[in-house]
C-alpha cells in the first residue's frame, strides 16, 4: 500500500514536472512578446500624457495672449511670456516621439519648426537685411501688408486667421525658413528679435506693440490678430496630437496593433535620433562650431537652456517608462529599462547612468543661464568655460547614443537608423 502510494506520487511529480517544462517552452516566448507589447503601451501612455500637458499649458498661454491683447501692459506681456516658457517644458519632453513616428514627424513642423526668417511675419531691425537669395519672402512682413505675393500670385492677407497662417504662410513658397506658426512664431511676437548677439539680454519687444491707443511698431491691431491666431492654431494642433495618442487614436493604434519589436525599434529610433543628430548635432554642435546665436533653439527669449534640458529628460522618460505630469502625478509602467535589464543588466545600468549624466550636463548649462550667462553667450566665441560646458553636454549625448546602439543590438532589432548631422559627422562641411 505505501509502496503503491509512493510510486503514484513519483508518477504524479514526474507528470507535473513534464507539464511545467512543456508549458515553459511554449509560455516563455509569449511572455517575451507580452513584455515588449507592455513596454510599447507604456510608451504610448506617456506620449498621451505629455501631449495632454503640452495642450493644457498651451491653453494657458492662449488665455494669457488674449489678456495681453485685451489689455496691453508690461504686466500682461510678462504674464504671456511666462506662460510661453511654462508651455515649453512639457512640449519639449515630447520631442522623443517625433523620430520613428511618421505621424508626429509630419506634424512637428507646424508647432516647433526653427530657425525662422522672422521678417515674413513682422518688422525687423535694419541689421536683418532686406533680401535673401533663398527666400523671396524674407521681409514680406504680413503684419504690415494686407496683400503679399507668393510664387507670383497675389495673396489677400486682409484677415489674419489660423487658416491663413497654416494653409498659406507656413512654409510659403516651399521654403522651410518661412515658419509662420508654432511656438517660435509666438516667441518672436512676444519678445521680438534678440539684437544682443552673444552679449547679455533677450528680445525686448514693448507691450505698446499691441496697444492700439499708443502703438509702436505700427499695425498693432494686425499684430494682435496674428498673435491670437497663432496661439489658437497651436492649441488646435496640440488637440490633434492628443487625439492621435488617445485610445483608438491613429498613433497609438499603429504601435499597439503592430509587431511589438517594431514598436521597440520606434522607441529606440526616437531616443537615438534626438540624442545624436538633432540635439547633439543640429541644435548644439552646429551653433557651437559657428559661435552663432542665430543657431540657438529659443533664440528670441533666451530660453534654450530649458528646452535642451527637457529634451534630455524626455529621452530618459521613455527609457525608464515614467513621466511626472505637471500636476505632480506619475504615468509609468513596464519599461524599456526593465526589458533591457532582463537581457543584459550591465547594459541597462550603463545606459541609465549615461542618461542621468546627460541630464546633469544639461542642468549645468541651465545653472549658468540662471546665474546670468544665457545659452547664446555660452556658445559665444572666446567663452572657454561656456563652450566647454556646452561641449560636455554634447559629448554626453553622443556617449549615450553609443549605448542606445548597443541596446538595439541586444534586443535583436533590425532596420534601426539614427539621424545624423554634418556638425558631428563631417564638421568641415559646416564651413563650406
Amino acid at each position: 500500500m505505501n509502496r503503491s502510494v509512493s510510486r503514484l506520487a513519483e508518477k504524479l511529480a514526474a507528470t507535473v514536472a513534464t507539464a511545467a517544462l512543456t508549458a515553459a517552452i511554449f509560455v516563455l516566448p509569449a511572455r517575451a512578446d507580452t513584455d515588449a507589447a507592455a513596454v510599447v503601451k507604456t510608451y504610448a501612455d506617456i506620449a498621451h500624457a505629455e501631449y495632454e500637458d503640452a495642450l493644457t499649458t498651451a491653453k494657458a498661454l492662449d488665455a494669457a495672449v488674449d489678456a495681453l491683447v485685451a489689455t496691453p501692459s508690461a504686466g500682461t506681456l510678462e504674464a504671456a511670456r511666462a506662460a510661453w516658457k511654462s508651455a515649453r517644458i512639457p512640449y519639449q519632453q515630447t520631442e522623443v516621439f517625433r523620430f520613428g513616428n511618421a505621424i508626429v514627424d509630419d506634424w512637428e513642423g507646424r508647432v516647433n519648426a526653427w530657425p525662422l526668417d522672422e521678417g515674413l511675419i513682422d518688422y525687423v531691425d535694419a541689421s536683418y537685411g532686406t533680401e535673401s537669395d533663398e527666400n523671396s519672402l524674407y521681409t514680406a512682413n504680413v503684419i504690415a501688408n494686407a496683400s503679399i505675393e507668393i510664387n507670383g500670385e497675389t495673396v489677400d492677407a486682409t484677415n489674419i486667421t489660423p487658416d491663413l497662417i497654416s494653409e498659406t504662410l507656413q512654409e510659403a513658397g516651399d521654403i522651410e525658413a518661412n515658419v509662420a506658426s508654432g511656438y517660435h512664431a509666438i516667441e518672436f511676437l512676444l519678445w521680438g528679435q534678440d539684437l544682443n548677439g552673444t552679449g547679455p539680454g533677450a528680445g525686448n519687444r514693448s507691450y505698446t506693440d499691441y496697444d492700439t491707443a499708443n502703438c509702436t511698431g505700427g499695425n498693432c491691431d494686425r499684430r494682435a490678430a496674428y498673435l491670437v491666431a497663432a496661439s489658437d492654431l497651436l492649441v488646435a494642433d496640440l488637440e490633434e496630437m492628443v487625439a492621435n495618442w488617445a485610445e483608438g487614436g491613429e498613433a497609438r493604434k499603429g504601435l499597439l496593433e503592430g509587431d511589438p519589436k517594431a514598436g521597440l525599434a520606434t522607441i529606440l529610433t526616437g531616443m537615438g535620433s534626438l540624442s545624436y543628430g538633432e540635439l547633439a548635432g543640429e541644435r548644439m554642435k552646429l551653433g557651437l562650431l559657428l559661435h552663432d546665436p542665430e543657431e540657438e533653439h529659443d533664440c528670441f527669449s533666451d530660453n534654450t537652456h530649458v528646452s535642451h534640458l527637457q529634451d534630455a529628460v524626455g529621452i530618459r522618460n521613455v527609457y525608464k517608462g515614467s513621466y511626472t505630469r505637471i500636476d505632480g502625478s506619475k504615468v509609468e509602467g513596464p519599461s524599456l529599462a526593465s526589458l533591457v535589464a532582463g537581457k543584459d543588466a550591465a547594459l541597462d545600468g550603463e545606459l541609465s547612468g549615461k542618461l542621468d549624466a546627460t541630464v546633469a550636463k544639461m542642468e549645468a548649462i541651465q545653472a549658468r543661464a540662471v546665474a546670468g550667462e544665457a545659452y547664446d553667450q555660452q556658445i559665444g566665441e572666446g567663452n572657454a568655460e561656456g563652450n566647454a560646458t556646452v561641449q560636455a553636454a554634447i559629448d554626453a549625448l553622443v556617449d549615450q547614443t553609443r549605448s542606445i546602439e548597443r541596446v538595439v543590438a541586444v534586443l535583436g532589432l533590425d532596420g534601426v537608423a539614427f539621424e545624423g548631422s554634418d556638425s558631428l559627422d563631417a564638421p568641415a562641411k559646416v564651413f563650406q
